[in-house]
């Protein structure tokens, strides 16, 4: 090897390293991951890599960015006029004298309610949840799991972070991938693991009827409470719920917003849903311009700027070539489906600890090499390695996880901390054992 490449593999070496040190120390400073990586980003472009300033800040997602400004505003504006608050509240309604269903229901509603710009948006529904448990004496992990796992699944359709992430990124690293195929695995993936979860923590005695009449019959006398940080009511207020006009055409823009998508995916017009959630967001901002006005702070600018920041920095390395060590790399371990488990081991493994956001912004561009090699499908790994990331997200250290076990009785709390280590770091190997085995290994044999 000659002095030029040594000194090559020394700058993207240098620049990996640098790369992985910046997002450790952010990690366990708590601070913002984007706001560090953009300027050392372009430290190391211009330094390292040897780029005009212009150059490395071209590199920011602007597409990206779009997507995630259009469609938080626009589901901001839901949830400010009271849409979203006013849907959860009809459909615990229709259950809540039923506990077997409560846990389904709460699944299926987090999966809806994080499909509508944010992953976290499920979480408000943790103070109804778990208090809700404790009355029917449902298990509180199993409530927990239907939370997270619901959550987990709908936080990948289209029109959430975790799907406008993987997508975008995937994309502008020219991944060929349908919007739809994250939401579709994710959602397998953890309809799976709630219904082992449903019957492992106590699902069969709900379903036998084992609840006495007397606790069946109290939903009815349910007092009137509301919850300081989620907003929507218990199930007696609920069946008074009903939405105002201005609530109902909102329902309709969410609605025309997904068959939107849907159409023109499938007519293969390309769909820019940021650009289609700004268009319904002025609409209803025009119609009333209180909740618009209200929405601008909500924006989620922070992803916005965690995004930016570190494919930003993807952007340098890849320029650098230091992508490519990466993929020399992989190459070397013998087998490109080992690799594929390697990365997605590290994904979920992170991501227990870290923004989960971050994970998939770093990580799917980074095994681009990968996929280059032709023995592994592009939108195979993409998933599953998206999919591993998120869900450990139950885990105690994480802020999903962090939420359900300050939500839960103290009685139940040690308890409950405990099940979700224990599930957090399971599926960092579930996950990848998982869906490599099951997802990217057919694929690339069928590829």
């Amino acid at each position: 090897m000659d002095q030029k490449k040594e000194e090559t593999m020394a700058f993207q070496i240098t620049a990996l390293a640098i790369f992985a040190g910046v997002f450790a120390i952010c990690s366990i400073r708590k601070v913002h991951i984007g706001i560090f990586m953009f300027p050392i980003a372009c430290g190391v472009g211009m330094w390292l890599a040897h780029l005009p300033l212009d150059d490395v800040v071209a590199g920011f997602p602007l597409d990206i960015l779009v997507l995630l400004v259009g469609v938080t505003y626009f589901f901001a504006i839901a949830q400010v006029n009271g849409t979203i608050e006013g849907l959860i509240n009809i459909v615990i309604s229709k259950v809540g004298s039923h506990p077997a269903a409560l846990p389904v229901a709460f699944f299926c509603i987090a999966a809806v309610v994080s499909s509508m710009g944010s992953p976290l948006a499920s979480l408000v529904l943790a103070p109804i949840a778990l208090p809700m448990a404790k009355r029917f004496a449902i298990d509180p992990m199993l409530m927990a799991v239907a939370l997270g796992c619901g959550g987990a699944s709908g936080s990948f359709a289209p029109t959430s972070l975790f799907g406008i992430v993987t997508y975008g990124t995937a994309k502008q690293a020219d991944i060929p991938i349908s919007p739809f195929a994250p939401l579709l695995v994710s959602l397998g993936m953890n309809l799976v693991l709630f219904i082992g979860a449903y019957f492992v923590f106590g699902g069969r005695t709900l379903i036998s009827g084992s609840r006495s009449s007397d606790m069946r019959a109290s939903v009815g006398s349910m007092e009137v409470q509301q919850s300081p940080t989620s907003g929507p009511l218990t199930t007696a207020s609920a069946e008074k719920v009903k939405l105002t006009g201005m609530q109902w055409l909102t329902c309709a823009c969410i609605l025309i917003l997904g068959l939107g998508v849907i159409a023109l995916t499938v007519s293969r017009l390309g769909a820019n849903l940021g650009v289609l959630a700004f268009a319904f967001g002025a609409f209803l901002t025009f119609i009333d311009p209180d909740s618009g006005k209200a929405a601008i702070p909500k924006i989620d600018w922070s992803t916005v700027l965690l995004v930016g920041g570190i494919i930003t920095f993807v952007e340098v390395l890849q320029t650098m070539g230091a992508v490519d060590l990466l993929g020399d790399g992989a190459s070397k371990i013998g087998s490109t489906i080992l690799a594929a488990f390697i990365i997605c081991f590290i994904g979920g493994l992170v991501s227990a600890f870290a923004s989960t956001t971050g994970i998939l912004a770093a990580l799917v561009p980074l095994a681009l090499p990968l996929v280059a090699t032709g023995e592994v499908s592009g939108w195979a790994l993409i998933c599953s390695l998206a999919v591993c990331s998120s869900i450990v997200d139950l885990s105690p250290f994480s802020t999903v996880g962090a939420t359900f076990v300050a939500m839960t009785e103290e009685s139940q709390k040690e308890r409950v901390t405990r099940l979700l280590i224990r599930w957090g770091l399971t599926m960092v190997i579930v996950g990848p054992v998982v869906l490599v085995g099951l997802l990217v290994l057919p694929a690339s044999l069928l590829s």
